[in-house]
């Protein structure tokens, strides 16, 4: 295809947090970039939509303290006035009780597990948040990890659960590497050993990804949305372009966003050895219900479950963290994601089946919960939300910089071992603009 000079050298897939910092970081050096996003709007799975007259985050988001990345690009676009950070509170429904849960008080109380076996707990979050090297960690599974710390019974009571109802036959196919990071982020995210703190943007995410798609724009970056990418085009193991909506582009360089299984399917010339390490990579997926609420339903932002009949891992609610204000006043949001491998017989399910699960669950709950409470409700379903991170994963993950000269590539696997945040997303964003940079081919453009 003839190179039309007006058109982009670099072309972006992807308009979620990654690719608009890998974006940004190129455009700042000058290259030529377009980004081309399928959806109708920014934002990936941070992307946020009306829900019933409320603006909403499709899946919830949090920011915690260790999220530098997130602050500094607060801190570039001038948005550090917009950070709030919160005293959260946290619940554990075991065995049909609704406990406080989080902090050292709640778990003396809690009667499910010996004082022994509590004490083994707190050592084990206390270890897990002084790790400053996760790597030696990605050789065994969370399992084994948590067995040998906490005892059987604890790993019971409070982890298999959670595990079960969000990997299924994965379940114990999880590294030590990967839980750990997850617990030492919100660790960290303590005041105090009674208090933890989240954080979140007045105005959401949506703030953060607005400010920098309008950088972008006055830096001349394009921003394509409705532009699915049928095919990646290769010519002699060099990017040459990519055709876009049935119609061919120019390109000498093309930086993947999305998820992985998606771009071997529009990228016919990628290297076996590649496409064999993406398509070893396991994924489940995820349906959240999205609930409106005239009350709020508890007082705790994150509620763990491990209940007889409740089959799902947790309920968010959302705006106790953030509260939300609309002219008839507040609103309560809770999310309840139902996650599970899309081969499972019910991720398939029309959405109100799981809107009348989530709504007997909370009546399980709270007996008194009164369905007339709720305001409005939606789901939303998508196919890669959570990568199963097994023992030895790092040796698993296919390079961010490909084999076919021009084509740079990475999506939430590559956060590994970190936990998956907008944070992480703007950071891995960011290497992916410094690989392209220091390529051959951009040496020439």
């Amino acid at each position: 295809m003839d190179r039309d000079q007006t058109q982009a050298h670099v072309a972006i897939i992807g308009a979620g947090p990654m690719g608009l910092a890998a974006a940004y970081q190129l455009a700042k050096q000058g290259a030529a970039v377009t980004i081309f996003e399928r959806d109708d709007r920014i934002g990936g799975m941070s992307a946020f939509t009306d829900f019933a007259g409320t603006r909403i985050e499709r899946y919830y988001h949090f920011i915690c303290r260790p999220d530098q990345t997130t602050f500094d690009y607060l801190r570039d676009f001038g948005l550090e006035d917009r950070l709030r950070w919160v005293e959260t509170r946290m619940g554990f429904y075991h065995d049909g009780t609704l406990y406080d849960w989080g902090h050292p008080v709640a778990l003396l109380r809690f009667p499910g597990i010996n004082i022994v076996d509590k004490a083994r707990y707190a050592l084990h979050v206390m270890r897990a948040k002084s790790i400053p090297n996760w790597r030696p960690y990605d050789a065994f599974s969370s399992t084994e990890w948590l067995q040998r710390w906490v005892g059987p019974r604890t790993y019971d009571v409070m982890w298999r659960a959670l595990f079960h109802y969000k990997f299924y036959e994965y379940q114990d196919q999880l590294s030590a590497a990967w839980l750990g990071t997850r617990i030492k982020r919100v660790a960290l995210s303590r005041k105090s050993l009674l208090r933890e703190e989240l954080g979140y943007l007045v105005g959401g995410s949506e703030v953060l990804l607005d400010a920098i798609a309008e950088r972008l724009r006055s830096l001349g970056v394009c921003i394509e949305l409705r532009a699915a990418v049928d095919e990646v085009v290769t010519t002699d193991g060099c990017v040459t372009g990519v055709r876009i909506n049935g119609v061919p582009r120019a390109v000498n360089q093309v930086i993947s966003t999305i998820p992985l299984p998606y771009l071997v399917r529009v990228l016919p010339g990628l290297p076996a050895d590649e496409k064999a390490k993406v398509l070893t990579i396991k994924n489940v997926g995820v349906v959240c219900v999205l609930l409106k609420l005239k009350r709020p339903f508890t007082r705790n932002f994150w509620m763990n479950i491990n209940s007889p009949g409740i089959e799902i891992p947790g309920l968010i609610e959302y705006t106790n963290l953030n509260p939300i204000k609309e002219q008839g006043g507040a609103v309560h949001i809770v999310y309840a994601p139902y996650y599970m491998p899309q081969t499972h017989p019910k991720y398939r399910r029309d959405f109100s089946e799981f809107i009348e699960e989530t709504l007997r669950y909370m009546q399980s709950i709270r007996p008194d919960f009164d369905r007339a409470d709720v305001l409005a409700s939606t789901a939303s379903r998508y196919e890669f939300a959570q990568t199963v991170c097994s023992p030895g994963f790092y040796d698993l993950l296919p390079p961010m910089q490909s084999k076919v000269r021009g084509l740079f590539m990475a999506d939430t696997s590559h956060y590994y071992p970190e936990d998956r945040s907008i944070s992480e997303s703007l950071r891995i964003g960011g290497e992916l603009a410094r690989l392209a940079s220091a390529s051959p081919v951009a040496a020439a453009r």
